[in-house]
């Protein structure tokens, strides 16, 4: 089959796709999924060079993120609800080929109304955004939130979710074109940008001098931003793609009376699996309400130029979710 197979790790622009990858290897609970779309994400490209958290032994099939439908060939193990044909999305290692094997606890339906593109980058992207607001910083109806890289995946999941919770949002990125983005897709109720140094004065200006109640901070900016944030404030530290884990000077945190908070959805699955279930409820229901809506990234990428995408996303020139388009969906044309 198709895959991108990592033999050497290496950056994913030199390495080039496989037409004759081994078949997947089911272990007892899992399925097999025929790979329609499959979710772009940063961490891919760090993956591929053995400086993520995780690290496959070599050869791995690189990828985590996807959408597709069940085998009609696919074992279906003891307790598995799903049947071949149907339509899913979920997590696994190797998402990146034209089939993945994967436990069928991480995955779930694909929703009517969605397209396998859009199903493609929900299964990290949105729980993750949704419960550091709503889990993890017990957002609140009026509270102020800013949102760091609004454009990008989890960003504009973020900016959205936010709204649909009652918040009152502030978006931040390196571009007018992202902040535009992130208003008219997001819904954002402002924008600034944190290219422009003394960004944070704006920010309290749009407050009214309070500051903001929530940061979201996938990029790596929590540090700048406790500059402008308000007193009993809650910091979400959601990731680095910025590429640099900062150290915060703790006495803002104390003398601010703040609090730095972590979110790593990953771990859920280990440590709180019924919150997994609670959350997936609640965001199924706001996806069937319209309130919120996965945004794409205009230009899906075959399967053959997966190493163009990642590297748009390495020179952040994407916005919203970005896709590898690996089978095509009946009805639907690609867009390249």
């Amino acid at each position: 089959m198709r895959a991108f197979v990592v033999s050497e790790l290496a950056h994913p622009s030199k390495i080039a796709m496989t037409q004759n990858a081994p078949e997947p290897k089911l272990k007892p609970n899992d399925v097999l999924v025929e790979v329609y779309s499959a979710g772009l994400n940063f961490f891919d490209i760090l993956q591929a060079q053995g400086k993520y958290q995780h690290k496959p032994p070599l050869p791995f099939i690189l990828g985590a993120e996807f959408s597709g439908k069940i085998a009609a060939h696919s074992p279906i193990p003891k307790g598995c609800p799903y049947k071949p044909g149907q339509r899913v999305f979920g997590s696994a290692q190797g998402s990146y080929a034209e089939r993945v094997a994967t436990d069928w606890t991480q995955i779930l339906p694909l929703p009517d109304p969605l397209t396998y593109d859009e199903g493609a980058g929900l299964y990290i992207t949105w729980p993750t955004s949704y419960e550091a607001l709503a889990g993890r910083a017990n957002l609140q109806p009026g509270e102020w939130v800013l949102v760091t890289a609004a454009a990008g995946g989890v960003g504009i999941a973020a900016v959205q979710l936010a709204k649909a919770l009652g918040a009152r949002v502030i978006a931040a990125a390196g571009s007018e074109a992202k902040l535009d983005i992130a208003k008219k897709y997001g819904g954002a109720d402002h924008g600034v940008l944190y290219s422009k140094k003394g960004w944070q004065k704006e920010v309290l200006k749009l407050t009214g001098g309070k500051g903001v109640d929530v940061i979201y901070d996938p990029v790596g900016l929590i540090q700048d931003s406790l500059k402008c944030i308000a007193w009993r404030g809650r910091a979400l530290v959601v990731g680095f793609a910025a590429g640099t884990i900062e150290k915060v000077p703790t006495n803002l945190v104390l003398l601010k009376n703040i609090s730095i908070v972590g979110l790593h959805w990953g771990a859920y699955t280990q440590h709180e699996p019924a919150r997994r279930t609670v959350v997936w409820r609640e965001l199924f229901d706001l996806l069937a309400s319209g309130k919120v809506k996965p945004l794409l990234y205009p230009t899906t990428y075959p399967l053959k130029r997966l190493a163009d995408g990642l590297g748009a996303i390495e020179r952040r020139e994407t916005w919203g979710k970005a896709i590898v388009k690996v089978k095509e969906e009946p009805g639907v044309k690609a867009k390249l």
